[in-house]
């Protein structure tokens, strides 16, 4: 047994890991800062991190969420981030495994699993960079789409399937063409960094299939939807405020993903098609 969750423990580790990375990507990427240097430091008293005060999680609790130099609160989203990545990471490689707990045996599942496990890792950024500025940066979405075709080329290559790649490519033209077309029609209620995003994810869930294209590209407004009218009945909201939609085309995105092909087939089941 011991055996058999050690992969993913180690999926987890590298995910609480990346998850550190995050976080300085998150503040420091809209405010057009290098993600390299400085290194990490106290933003009370600008002392520099120390390497053991820089692990995931463990160090925020064992510092109990305060600088060690100051003694100023350190928020409980860094560690929030770290952990929520890991688990993240884990779903990913544990949904792309060929088996339960199985470690990736071909070319395919490796370069799929690290395509999948990188959208995890943008999607946390996004959705949190959103929240805080309403903006999507083109220093994470443009490359992604580089590093998505690289990747998921990598696996279309070695698993001898050309057509889920041009599934894909065709992914990507029709979400962006929609929210092209939305930006173009309602311009105060989507942004043309909604419009870059969706074709990333168009080429994500299109790879995978129909199904997770279909029900990835929906859910992100039933999503979305659901969320504005919550707002609405409470009244923390107007029909005419602005709410970031990034977050919901990455949550719908996942829901393709993850439940696209079963849900997919469900409705055509209803339906009487299949």
């Amino acid at each position: 047994m011991i055996a058999a969750v050690f992969p993913l423990f180690g999926v987890g580790i590298f995910g609480a890991l990346i998850g550190s990375f995050l976080n300085v990507v998150i503040f420091r990427v809209p405010a057009g800062r290098s993600i390299v240097a400085p290194p990490s430091a106290c933003g009370s008293c600008g002392a520099g991190i120390r390497p053991w005060d820089n692990i995931p999680v463990l160090s925020w609790v064992l510092l109990r969420g305060r600088c060690r130099d100051c003694a100023a609160s350190i928020s409980a989203r860094y560690p929030l981030v770290e952990l929520g990545t890991a688990l993240f990471f884990v779903l990913v490689a544990s949904h792309f495994f060929s088996a339960p707990f199985d470690i990736p045996g071909t070319g395919a599942t490796v370069f799929t699993i690290l395509a999948y496990l990188y959208l995890a890792a943008v999607s946390v950024t996004l959705a949190l960079i959103d929240v805080d500025t309403h903006t999507l940066p083109n220093r994470i979405v443009l490359p992604s789409y580089l590093v998505g075709f690289g990747l998921l080329g990598g696996a279309a290559f070695a698993g001898g399937d050309a057509s889920a790649l041009i599934r894909g490519i065709l992914g990507l033209g029709i979400l962006w063409a929609i929210y092209l077309g939305l930006a173009l029609l309602y311009p105060g209620g989507m942004g043309f960094g909604d419009v870059k995003l969706a074709g990333v994810l168009g080429l994500f869930l299109g790879y995978l299939g129909w199904g997770e294209l279909i029900v990835g590209g929906f859910a992100a407004f039933l999503l979305g939807g659901i969320y504005g009218l919550g707002l609405l009945l409470a009244e923390r909201a107007s029909r005419k405020s602005g709410i970031p939609f990034g977050p919901w085309m990455l949550g719908g995105a996942w829901v393709g993903i993850f439940f696209g092909d079963q849900l997919w087939e469900g409705y055509l089941s209803l339906l009487g098609v299949a």
